[in-house]
C-alpha cells in the first residue's frame, strides 16, 4: 500500500530538528493546496503551460481544473505525471526501471542520484514511484531555479524544497546545517523519501561522481556515530541512464570553454533554456535503476579511524553503485571504442550504428564555437565515460 501524504507538519521529537524553522524550506501541505491553486490559476504563465500540455483547453476549463485540486497527490497525478509521461512518450523510445523490488513501500529513503537533466531526473523518478504504488519523494531544487511567484509555487506543489547555494562561508555553513536537519527530519519524522543529486549541478562530462561535501552536509545533523547517522537515512544510490544525453551539445560548449580556463558564466534565462531543451530533445531509451540501501558497507567503513576517510570511502561506495548500475547503450560502447582507438566492444554495435553516431556528433557540434577536433573529442568522451567507470 502507498503511504499517505501528510496534510500538516508532524511534531518533531528529534534533537537535530530543534531550533530550525523548516517552513522556509518545505513544500506545501495538503491543507495549503486550495489557496495556492486559486492563486496559480490567475497567473498567465499557468495558462500558457496549460495551453501547451492540454491542447484546446479554454481559460475557464484551466481555472476549473486548478480549483478542483484538493491535495498534493491530486496535483502530481493531474498535472505533473500527465506532463512527464507525455514528455517521456514524445521524446524517448521507452522508459524502463529495475531494483524497486528491493525497497519497502512503507519506508522512506534518501535517493542519492546521478544528475544528467535539470528537470527530468527527479521528475521521472516520481512517475515510476507512482506507477509502482510508492509514495513520491520530496525533491531538492537549487535556489537559482526557484524564482519567487509562480515557479516557486509550482515547484513546492510538486514536493520540491529549496537549496540555497549562495552566501559567505558562515552563511553556507548555516545553510548546510539547516538543510541537513530538514532532510533528516523529512525522512525520520515525516517518513517521506527525498531525492538529492550526488553533486551541485549536472554532470557535464559523463563522469558521475559524488561530492564529499554532500555527505559531510548530511552527517552534520546526525549527532550519533557514523554508522547510525547514515544508516538512519536509508541511502539508495539511484542511477538514470539516457541513451542520448540531454543537452549534450550545450554541455560540450561549456566544457570547451572550461578547457580555455575561462570561468563559465550563465546568461540570463540559460537554466530555463536548458530545461526546455532537455524536455524537447530526443533521448532514445531511458533506464532508471534503484540500488540496494547502503547498510552493510557502513559497518566496514566504520572500521576506518579517520572521519574524513570514512566519508571518502562512503562516497566511493555510492559511486560504485551508480557506475555499476548504469545501463550502457550502444552509443556508449561506440564512443569508448572511438575515443580509445579500439574495437573492444564492436560486438555491441553495428557498423551502421557507428556511422549514425558519428553523424549525430557532427550534427550536434556544427554550430558550437571552438576547435572542431576538441569539441568532438569532448562530446564523444561524455558518452564514453560510463563505460570507463564500469570497467574500472
Amino acid at each position: 500500500m502507498m503511504k499517505e501524504f501528510i496534510s500538516a507538519a508532524p511534531k518533531s521529537t528529534s534533537e537535530f530538528a530543534e531550533g530550525f524553522n523548516f517552513d522556509v524550506l518545505r513544500p506545501f501541505y495538503d491543507s495549503e493546496v486550495k489557496a495556492v491553486m486559486n492563486k496559480m490559476s490567475s497567473d498567465d504563465l499557468y495558462h500558457n503551460l496549460m495551453a501547451y500540455l492540454w491542447k484546446g483547453i479554454t481559460r475557464e476549463e484551466a481555472i476549473q481544473k486548478a480549483l478542483n485540486i484538493n491535495s498534493i497527490r491530486e496535483f502530481q497525478t493531474t498535472y505533473m505525471h500527465h506532463a512527464i509521461w507525455s514528455i517521456v512518450n514524445s521524446s524517448s523510445t521507452g522508459l524502463s526501471w529495475s531494483g524497486l523490488e528491493n525497497l519497502d513501500h512503507n519506508k522512506s529513503y534518501l535517493y542519492i542520484a546521478n544528475h544528467r537533466d535539470i528537470l527530468l531526473d527527479s521528475a521521472i523518478l516520481q512517475i515510476i514511484l507512482d506507477k509502482e504504488e510508492f509514495a513520491t519523494s520530496e525533491i531538492t531544487f537549487g535556489s537559482n531555479l526557484m524564482e519567487e511567484g509562480f515557479i516557486t509555487d509550482f515547484g513546492k506543489m510538486n514536493r520540491m524544497f529549496m537549496v540555497r547555494r549562495e552566501g559567505n562561508v558562515k552563511e553556507l555553513y548555516d545553510i548546510s546545517k539547516h538543510l541537513s536537519a530538514y532532510i533528516r527530519y523529512t525522512i525520520l519524522d515525516k517518513n517521506v523519501s527525498v531525492w538529492i543529486a550526488q553533486r551541485n549541478g549536472r554532470t557535464k562530462d559523463g563522469n558521475d561522481q559524488t561530492q564529499t561535501g554532500l555527505l559531510k552536509m548530511l552527517n552534520m545533523s546526525g549527532g550519533k556515530n557514523f554508522v547510525d547517522n547514515f544508516s538512519a537515512l536509508n541511502i539508495v544510490p539511484l542511477t538514470i541512464s539516457y541513451e542520448y544525453e540531454p543537452c549534450d551539445w550545450l554541455k560540450t560548449q561549456e566544457l570547451y570553454l572550461s578547457t580555455l580556463h575561462t570561468k563559465y558564466i550563465k546568461t540570463p534565462g540559460e537554466d530555463l533554456n536548458s530545461i526546455i531543451a532537455g524536455i524537447k530533445q530526443p533521448k532514445g531509451k531511458i533506464h532508471v535503476h534503484f540500488g540496494n540501501p547502503i547498510k552493510k558497507e557502513l559497518i566496514e567503513i566504520d572500521k576506518i579511524g579517520n572521519e574524513n576517510e570514512k566519508i571518502k570511502n562512503l562516497t566511493q561506495v555510492i559511486d560504485n553503485h551508480i557506475h555499476n548500475n548504469y545501463f550502457l547503450h550502444n552509443v556508449n560502447y561506440i564512443a569508448y571504442d572511438i575515443l580509445n582507438h579500439t574495437t573492444v566492444f564492436e560486438k555491441n554495435y553495428s557498423a551502421e550504428e557507428k556511422i549514425n553516431f558519428l553523424n549525430y556528433v557532427d550534427e550536434k557540434i556544427k554550430n558550437l564555437k571552438g576547435e572542431v577536433d576538441v569539441l568532438k573529442q569532448l562530446f564523444i568522451k561524455m558518452y564514453s565515460y560510463p563505460v570507463k567507470n564500469k570497467l574500472y
